[in-house]
């Protein structure tokens, strides 16, 4: 099959762009909150081994899979299965459920994103500093319990969103992720430097990396692999569409491990800020969103410069969310294109709406949101990344994935071993995962 001409494709400036763009889309609030508490729940160092296992041997390869597809079709998700494949065959199917994951996806994360901006404008008018736990969590039932206020910061975020994303591939996603991704780092690296100031520094340490055998378990693996899969934004056609803006000359393979890389120093970076603090005021790191909204914010405004740290972390939290939602966005809008012949900033404003119609009421009812979850979390995006590992690794014309996967790579020595993986190893786990979430497992 052929592509689409290299030339009439949007690309990014740069290698750099791409990688700093693609750990944006895998860098997101599940990062700060959900894998330090869920490491430290399954054994800490023990478990830290196995993640990495599980993103070197599930997550790398299912990326590289994926921007594979969409590079060499030059399109986005549905167009990529439907130009490399034959239009009697499902395939397509893979695609289209990429583009609902994402699409469901931003709907109600551009809720919790909300919160996050809500509370860097208490931080920044120093409505946080001092204030008790009972006065912050008082201000966070006052934002899940006001829908007018939640949907407003909403539809705020989504504003932004929707404007980064109908600049264009190099003057809005890729200037914006070269601005926002290093600033991330600069601002983890501050908070963590307090944080190694602080008495709970070396429990936090033990908790993280301390060699806790007994709590290793086989649900503790489902779990790393699980992470693994979902922190990489994997299974919702963002890496296919970001892939399909990439240079053929650029190695795709050194590409997709710096993105998983990235994705992952920042993940065990948020743990060495959020533990300290956890073990220096006696918190529970296991509470989720009341971590991030209720207790540490309580934490932070008893600190010496609280101000200015709730400040620094709330905004690193706009930031994680914005880089993530920017790429589920991107997806439902090069879909329009393609699909339909709309310009950019039609199909913006028109999945702007779109996500919004579905976002209030996951902003204004919990049951919504739980259930949106659900489905996107345990279904679409486990079935989508079987569905493009099997593509890529059964359907896809031999010599097009080989020539692909080679293409200006220092690891085309490795072609044979990341084909067996994807072949065997990979399906297995993916529906290891699935039977776990559903609850089979």
């Amino acid at each position: 099959m052929s592509s689409t001409p290299q030339g009439s494709r949007a690309q990014w400036n740069s290698r750099t762009g791409f990688i700093l763009a693609a750990a944006g889309s895998a860098v997101g609030l599940g990062n700060i909150w959900r894998f330090p508490y869920i490491t430290g729940e399954n054994g800490g160092g023990a478990f830290v081994l196995v993640y990495l296992l599980c993103i070197l041997l599930v997550g790398a390869p299912v990326m590289i899979a994926e921007i594979m597809l969409g590079r060499t079709a030059r399109s986005s998700p549905v167009n990529a299965f439907r130009s490399l494949s034959s239009r009697r065959e499902p395939w397509v199917g893979v695609g289209i459920l990429g583009v609902l994951a994402g699409f469901v996806l931003l709907s109600y994360y551009s809720t919790v994103a909300a919160w996050a901006v809500h509370f860097t404008f208490l931080s920044l008018t120093d409505s946080i500093a001092g204030g008790s736990a009972d006065a912050i969590k008082g201000l966070f039932d006052q934002l899940t319990g006001n829908v007018a206020l939640g949907v407003g910061w909403q539809l705020g975020f989504l504003a932004l969103t929707v404007g980064v994303v109908s600049a264009g591939v190099t003057s809005g996603i890729e200037r914006c992720s070269k601005v926002m991704m290093p600033a991330l780092f600069v601002l983890l690296l501050v908070l963590m430097a307090n944080s190694f100031t602080l008495d709970g520094w070396n429990e936090g340490m033990e908790f993280l990396f301390g060699m806790r055998l007994e709590s290793l378990t086989a649900q503790s693996v489902l779990e790393a692999l699980g992470q693994g899969f979902f922190t990489l934004s994997l299974g919702m056609g963002a890496m296919i569409t970001y892939g399909s803006y990439l240079s053929s000359k650029d190695d795709l393979t050194s590409a997709s491990l710096a993105t998983a890389g990235t994705d992952t120093l920042v993940a065990i970076m948020a743990s060495l800020v959020l533990f300290p603090i956890v073990f220096t005021f006696g918190l529970e790191p296991g509470q989720g969103p009341d971590l991030l909204f209720v207790t540490l914010p309580t934490a932070l405004a008893q600190m010496t410069g609280g101000a200015i740290l709730s400040v620094l972390f709330f905004v690193m939290l706009v930031f994680a969310a914005l880089t993530s939602a920017i790429a589920m966005f991107e997806v439902a809008a090069a879909y329009l294109q393609e699909e339909f012949g709309a310009t950019r900033k039609k199909a913006c404003l028109i999945a702007g709406a779109a996500v919004a119609a579905i976002g209030i009421p996951a902003t204004a009812n919990s049951q919504w949101f739980g259930v949106a979850d659900n489905i996107v979390s345990n279904w679409l995006l486990p079935l989508g990344g079987l569905g493009v590992a099997l593509f890529v690794a059964w359907r896809m014309d031999a010599a097009l994935r080989r020539g692909e996967f080679e293409a200006g790579s220092r690891l085309a020595g490795f072609y044979g071993t990341w084909l067996w993986i994807l072949k065997y190893p990979v399906p297995v786990c993916i529906v290891l995962v699935f039977l776990s979430a559903v609850g089979v497992l």
